[in-house]
């Protein structure tokens, strides 16, 4: 992701409440399974990808944090 495309998620982010937060959360995480899924299978051709998803999980429970103070 680029600079600006990350800016606009946390700002999307942000304008989410705790519960739309936590359902993100949930479905970044079930995406993250199914990259693991198929890098283990040997199908996964955007293996970036991986790292991807796992920084915007990040992001998500950063913002739920900034939220819950």
């Amino acid at each position: 992701m680029k600079l600006q495309e990350i800016k606009d998620f946390v700002q999307e982010l942000r304008g989410l409440s705790q519960e739309e937060l936590a359902a993100k959360e949930v479905e970044l995480k079930k995406e993250l399974f199914d990259l693991r899924f198929q890098a283990a299978a040997g199908q996964l051709d955007q293996t970036a990808r991986l790292d991807e998803v796992k920084k915007q999980i990040a992001r998500v429970k950063t913002v739920q944090t900034e939220l819950s103070k």
